[in-house]
């Protein structure tokens, strides 16, 4: 992970570094706000700014936004009043963080903001073989295609193909094509030349170049624009990009590896995604598989974010009861391991005995597989759960407790609809949907923060 950290701190900055480093972090120090802009410009970029909440947050988010430049920011302060962390927040800071430093505090935000946990748990033959596969092709420079649903550790693949391959030494980039509007997209992907749009107010490094001699993941390919799809079959073809605004094309050299949880062919067929780009991309084809088909992994997983969740609350870790482990196996595992590992943190938090039962296991029931808001009602009853309030639930439809549990979140948020959605464990995307459902029909709903860049 590419560490930003804007500021002097009052010489608590070394310490933070060294903590970030030690969790894998490299960083990078500047002392001003434009020069952190230059940084993030030139490249080699950064997945993660940190910077002092004394200079004006708002206006460095502002920068970002009007230069097509997303990276998450978090704030930082020594001795400050809980008014400035709140400033930071409507600014668009995704945490805030007070110094000097905890090193459990500054990993947990690394790990919550940028999502730096890779490992692979496995013990199923199903599993087994697509790693072996994965491996097998890593040396290679050819493109990767993962496919699987929603759940099933795609990133998790592409990163161990990163590892295993020629170009471990350089940087892995992922990118969300489902979380970036289209005109940001090409600007991220692409990078843009100064006055090519406005806010356009410098040169601005693309993600192709900061991966070059590396790799870049496409996340959610199958939710690029099709104008955008032909920009980027050429960068595959030709090994070179167009910044927007530019003249001269610039060589690269990237490994692609793209996921989807949809079926590919289809999309195809539907006209939504171009069938020369899908062979292109499709060199090499990694299906994960659900987790309802590696059922030898379900115990296993079970255990392994028991322990992680029981170590991060700093609570003893319990095993599993025997009843608890059979409805585990019995479960559909619709949301797969991402819906297993939210019931085992739940479960850390709501057990109350020696072990873990089946009482402290609260599941989803049969939503739809690509239901969003499975993990949304599950919170809700999680929540009544934890203060001994379930019984308010009943009556009640699903919907209505998700609306309120959304609104509820919302306004803790200040409005802030990234910061909600990441609380809520769903995409910013199905956050703005269900806004704008819930505006349709007549119901209040927080206006943004100040400021807000999702635009419910």
């Amino acid at each position: 992970m590419q560490l930003l950290i804007i500021g002097t701190l009052d010489g608590q900055v070394g310490a933070a570094s060294q903590m970030a480093m030690a969790r894998g972090a490299k960083v990078t120090h500047v002392e001003t706000v434009s020069s952190g802009l230059d940084v993030l410009r030139a490249g080699p970029g950064a997945d993660l700014v940190m910077v002092d909440v004394k200079f004006d947050i708002k206006s460095l988010i502002d920068s970002l936004v009007s230069e097509r430049i997303n990276v998450p920011v978090i704030a930082c302060g020594i001795n400050t009043d809980a008014g400035a962390a709140v400033r930071a927040i409507r600014a668009g800071a995704k945490e805030y963080i007070p110094l000097p430093p905890d090193a459990d505090l500054i990993a947990a935000v690394i790990a919550a903001v940028t999502e730096e946990s890779h490992t692979i748990v496995y013990r199923d033959p199903a599993m087994s073989q697509v790693v072996r596969m994965a491996e097998q092709v890593a040396p290679s420079d050819a493109s990767i295609l993962v496919t699987g649903e929603s759940g099933t550790g795609k990133e998790l693949i592409a990163r161990l193909v990163h590892r295993k391959s020629r170009r471990a030494a350089k940087r892995f980039i992922a990118i969300n094509c489902a979380a970036i509007p289209e005109n940001l997209l090409e600007s991220e992907l692409f990078g843009h030349e100064k006055g090519a749009f406005t806010g356009a107010v410098a040169r601005r490094l693309g993600r192709f170049e900061e991966a070059n001699g590396g790799t870049l993941l496409l996340d959610e390919i199958s939710e690029m624009d099709i104008r955008l799809q032909a920009k980027l079959l050429r960068a595959l073809q030709e090994k070179e990009i167009d910044r927007i605004g530019g003249n001269v094309p610039v060589k690269v050299d990237v490994r692609i590896i793209a996921t989807s949880n949809r079926s590919m062919e289809e999309e195809v067929r539907r006209g939504a995604f171009r069938e020369d780009l899908y062979y292109r991309l499709n060199v090499v084809n990694l299906r994960l598989p659900s987790l309802r088909e590696r059922p030898l992994d379900i115990e296993l997983l079970a255990n392994h974010f028991l322990k992680k969740y029981a170590e991060l609350n700093g609570i003893p870790p319990r095993p599993l009861s025997e009843p608890a482990k059979r409805m585990l196996l019995a479960h559909s595992w619709r949301g797969n391991v991402r819906e297993l590992e939210n019931a085992m943190h739940r479960a850390v938090l709501l057990a109350t005995g020696n072990d873990i039962g089946s009482e402290a296991i609260l599941l989803t029931g049969g939503l739809p597989s690509n239901d969003p808001t499975a993990n949304v009602v599950a919170s809700a009853a999680a929540a009544a759960a934890a203060v001994g309030n379930t019984k308010s639930l009943v009556g009640r439809t699903v919907s209505d407790v998700e609306r309120d549990l959304i609104i509820d979140t919302l306004q803790h948020c200040l409005g802030n609809r990234t910061h909600a959605a990441n609380i809520l464990g769903i995409s910013i995307r199905t956050l703005r949907n269900k806004l704008r459902l819930y505006t349709d029909e007549g119901i209040p709903v927080p206006p943004p923060g100040e400021p807000d860049h999702s635009a419910a």
